[in-house]
């Protein structure tokens, strides 16, 4: 199987507009009438997604298997894109979401360090901008640390909804150093920085982790910002539950203790936590199956990180 990086891009402009246009101007239901065919156009023409797709349902278990489960794991997927649409324009009145854990989150940003929100590909990491809008206005400050270039027709084909979004974005592109001044900024005035944590780029240091019962190599970059900053750490889910439905999830990472100070005991704390948050997302991708966008073979050597440059979403 190709790495993922390598897989070309789905879908063109041309489509990517139509459905754009389609949501704001018709609405989502036509729109979402649309996807059931483009679901079965990509399932016919992505065969490396689609295996993947089948191998992923039947290790988590999933309730719906085989080529039926493989089409509603994708229109899923579809779906969510449509919805970003909405998140993205501010229309995210024509969805239900239910938001858990605020009361902690607020609980954590009343520290004044600010937090990081981290997230992964369950779900729709969008869903986190509903929160940020209708938070009290000291809460409101939120950035998100994305790889603009990774999917860039549906990032630019979105952005032209809402030009300002860009400034709400700290470039994954950047070198490291500087994605951390700009995290420490944003933290520094009690804001929040949501990054995704599940996916591996470039050669940046990993650690192998249990995640449903085999060996998963995950980053050590997002929670080591984490701990640099000496900031709470949030877990953040959008997951889709059909009909229009998304439970935002947030709920708090907290670091482990250990004995001693010392590199090594750093290390393995580091190490610990990345575990936890394994754990965490084991937890909620037994209860969404269909909500696991890595459409590829996540406990494969060949992941993310074995090679090349690294592109995030």
């Amino acid at each position: 199987m190709s790495h993922w990086r390598d897989r070309p891009e789905g879908g063109n402009r041309f489509w990517l507009v139509l459905i754009r246009w389609v949501v704001l101007h018709i609405g989502r239901g036509f729109a979402q009438l649309g996807m059931w065919p483009t679901s079965l156009y990509f399932f016919l023409v992505r065969g490396e997604e689609r295996r993947a797709s089948r191998a992923w349902l039947h290790q988590a278990e999933a309730p719906i298997r085989g080529w039926r489960g493989v089409l509603i794991h994708i229109y899923t997927f579809a779906i969510t894109i449509v919805d970003r649409v909405l998140f993205l324009s501010g229309r995210d009145r024509a969805l239900q979401v239910e938001a858990v854990g605020i009361p902690e989150l607020h609980a954590g940003l009343s520290e004044g360090r600010g937090a990081i929100l981290l997230g992964s590909h369950l779900g729709s990491f969008e869903a986190i901008r509903v929160f940020s809008r209708q938070a009290p206005p000291e809460f409101r400050q939120l950035k998100v640390v994305m790889d603009v270039a990774q999917n860039s027709l549906i990032t630019q084909a979105l952005e032209e909804i809402n030009p300002g979004i860009r400034e709400t974005v700290i470039d994954a592109r950047q070198p490291g150093p500087q994605i951390m001044l700009e995290a420490a900024e944003v933290v520094g005035q009690g804001g929040m920085v949501a990054l995704l944590a599940d996916r591996i780029y470039g050669e940046e240091a990993a650690v192998e982790v249990p995640f449903f019962g085999r060996p998963m190599r995950l980053p050590l970059a997002p929670l080591a910002m984490a701990a640099s900053l000496d900031v709470p750490v949030f877990l953040v889910f959008g997951l889709y539950e059909g009909r229009r439905r998304y439970r935002l999830v947030f709920e708090r990472l907290p670091l482990p203790t250990l004995e001693g100070s010392g590199r090594r005991e750093r290390r393995e704390r580091l190490n610990q936590w990345v575990a936890a948050y394994a754990q965490r997302l084991e937890h909620y991708a037994r209860r969404y199956p269909y909500n696991w966008f890595n459409f590829y073979d996540v406990w494969s050597s060949d992941r993310p990180g074995t090679g090349g440059s690294g592109q995030r979403r």
